[in-house]
């Protein structure tokens, strides 16, 4: 096992990919004070997708979560009162959960692995049509007037590789989460955008 390093988790019920735009409202203390460290010190805290367990903080909670999730970093905060922050992040690196406790403040914390960064992999001539659809979903939106910080992903687009694309349909796509978690455990971007064609086909989008 590579070497780990101990990182604050996010426990949620969606799946965070690299590249993606994750907008969050914090109220709960132990998470306020989280995202207030990571401002300060200019670092990023884990997502997590929940398999048992709610987001919020109960008595007793019992949580099981994914093997696999993604860091994030803060591009944006805003306090529009005094317990509540609103944050814009992106999701930034793979990684690989070992083991999971909890801080006397309600903070999980994970020994993590991280994960190899995605290398840029065209995109090859047969699965172009999973770029050029997901363009069309941008311009229907602009058609729409709707502003571009409401889009589901946010620049810089990346239509010729093969991670990114793939990514943005995992985000997309009605996917059940085993499945949205195994893609993202995926080392090799080709193949995970392979099975997103697939999916694309079973869904009538292609």
């Amino acid at each position: 096992m590579s070497d780990t390093l101990s990182m604050p988790l996010f426990p949620l019920g969606t799946v965070l990919y690299p590249g993606g735009a994750l907008p969050l409202q914090i109220f709960e203390v132990r998470y306020l004070d989280l995202i207030k460290r990571c401002l300060r010190e200019d670092t990023e805290f884990g997502v997590v997708s929940l398999f048992e367990g709610g987001e919020i903080r109960r008595p007793g909670e019992q949580l099981s979560l994914a093997q696999y999730g993604t860091l994030a970093r803060i591009e944006n905060c805003e306090a529009p009162a005094p317990a509540l922050l609103r944050i814009q992040t992106v999701g930034t690196r793979r990684f690989k959960l070992h083991q999971v406790t909890q801080q006397k403040g309600g903070l999980w914390v994970g020994d993590i692995e991280l994960l190899e960064v995605d290398p840029p992999v065209t995109i090859p001539d047969d699965l172009l049509h999973c770029a050029d659809k997901l363009k069309e979903i941008l311009e229907s939106l602009e058609e729409q007037d709707i502003p571009e910080d409401q889009w589901p992903f946010h620049r810089p687009y990346r239509f010729d590789d093969c991670s990114w694309v793939a990514n943005r349909w995992c985000e997309l796509l009605p996917i059940e989460k085993p499945v949205k978690l195994q893609l993202l455990s995926l080392s090799n971007p080709l193949l995970r955008l392979e099975l997103i064609n697939d999916q694309l086909q079973e869904e009538g989008l292609l």
